[in-house]
């Protein structure tokens, strides 16, 4: 009440109100579980990517053979993905959020033993399968959370992923002078230490065999689904680009140092969590659709800056600005094909949640493969104009809406 009586902004009397909501501990340990798997899930990934240039090195791979060895992880996601709704049916998905980090953590310190680079590209499929597995388990747990909590707390499940990223990043960075073998030892053994606690307090579910859906399961999208399907394509494809390829960028195109190279890595990351953070306040204010083209000029000019220039400060500059730019895109987008009226529920955030991740995947290794033919930079710069489609459609879809 002081807050409001006093005149203070808004945002000061949703705080007051935050702080006297009465939340459970078990629902408190709940949400915390499952935020800290989607921690672990971006933690574990951005320090196996950091050290993307050294794994090419102990395999003597090209760009070529890299993007290969990344499509086959894509391959891998993409092919469990439509399976693990079914699987997640049969055993609940806390069992499968568990299985699945158990295995990611696993295959990770496996990487620098493999015999030949045929034997690290089935690792990778290997390891994409359970990455496509953990995606969705994840998300489904955090929809329980979201649904005893009756109010929109999905953003900051994701935002947890962008900190264990940024984190990941600059371990990256400080054990750029370690050998793989030991970094990945120390990493995972810090995550498992996590995930065991996680796994104590991850919702039970169990299958619920009254839940039924009318009409057919997939369907066609409207044109407006449609373009809110490639929004999120072309956004996901630049945050795995960004993912997978910003260290090697710094690297080999803007002649960064081994210690600075994994920086822009956690500068994208950094910007996606704080993006995420107050993305929600932001969109209230200014609407889904000026959110998501104004994401779209700042990830523009961002890749830009960095592409054109290519130093080691532009280069995190700019990828800093391509995490504000991207940060909020995807949960709006979400958010839209979730409440679409034409589809039954949940309908519409699956179809595009699929062609998301399909771009999310799939775009690293296309990217490697145009690097190897072209030039990294070209690779990228084509990333550039996926984001000014992706600003233009958002521009359309509100003229149409």
């Amino acid at each position: 009440m002081f807050f409001v009586s006093s005149g203070f902004p808004s945002i000061f009397a949703e705080i007051n109100a935050a702080l006297k909501e009465t939340i459970s501990p078990t629902l408190f340990r709940n949400r915390l579980a499952v935020k800290i798997s989607f921690f672990i899930n971006g933690f574990v990934l951005a320090n196996w990517v950091s050290r993307l240039p050294r794994i090419q090195e102990l395999y003597k791979a090209d760009n070529g053979t890299t993007g290969m060895i990344l499509l086959a992880m894509s391959v891998g996601a993409v092919s469990a993905m439509p399976f693990s709704g079914w699987v997640i049916i049969k055993n609940g998905s806390r069992k499968i959020t568990l299985l699945s980090l158990l295995m990611y953590c696993i295959i990770v310190p496996l990487l620098p033993y493999m015999p030949n680079v045929v034997a690290l590209m089935a690792l990778y499929l290997v390891m994409g399968i359970f990455t496509g597995m953990l995606d969705v388990a994840m998300n489904a747990q955090a929809v329980m959370v979201e649904k005893q909590y009756q109010r929109p707390i999905m953003t900051s499940f994701h935002a947890f992923f962008s900190i264990g990223m940024a984190l990941g990043g600059w371990c990256g960075a400080f054990f750029a002078s370690f050998s793989l073998i030991e970094h990945f030892g120390i990493v995972i053994f810090a995550s498992l230490i996590a995930a065991a606690w996680a796994s104590q307090h991850l919702i039970y579910d169990k299958p619920d065999p009254s839940l039924k859906h009318d009409g057919p399961l997939f369907r066609l999208p409207n044109k407006a689904m449609l373009s809110i399907g490639i929004i999120t394509f072309c956004c996901m494809l630049g945050e795995g680009a960004m993912s997978e390829w910003s260290v090697n960028f710094m690297e080999n195109i803007a002649l960064s140092g081994k210690v600075l190279a994994p920086i822009a890595l956690s500068a994208f990351a950094t910007a996606m969590t704080t993006g995420r953070i107050f993305g929600d306040k932001l969109r209230s204010v200014f609407g889904d659709n000026k959110m998501i083209m104004a994401g779209g000029v700042i990830a523009t000019v961002g890749l830009s800056v960095a592409v054109v220039f290519a130093t080691p400060w532009t280069g995190i500059a700019g990828f800093f600005l391509v995490g504000l730019g991207l940060s909020t895109i995807v949960p709006i987008a979400y958010s839209i094909s979730g409440h679409t009226k034409d589809l039954p529920p949940g309908v519409g955030l699956a179809m595009v949640t699929t062609v998301g991740y399909s771009g999310f995947l799939i775009g690293p290794p296309v990217i490697g493969f145009i690097a190897d033919w072209q030039t990294l930079r070209i690779a990228l710069a084509i990333v550039v104009v996926l984001f000014v489609t992706m600003t233009m459609l958002a521009f359309r879809y509100k003229q149409n809406s």
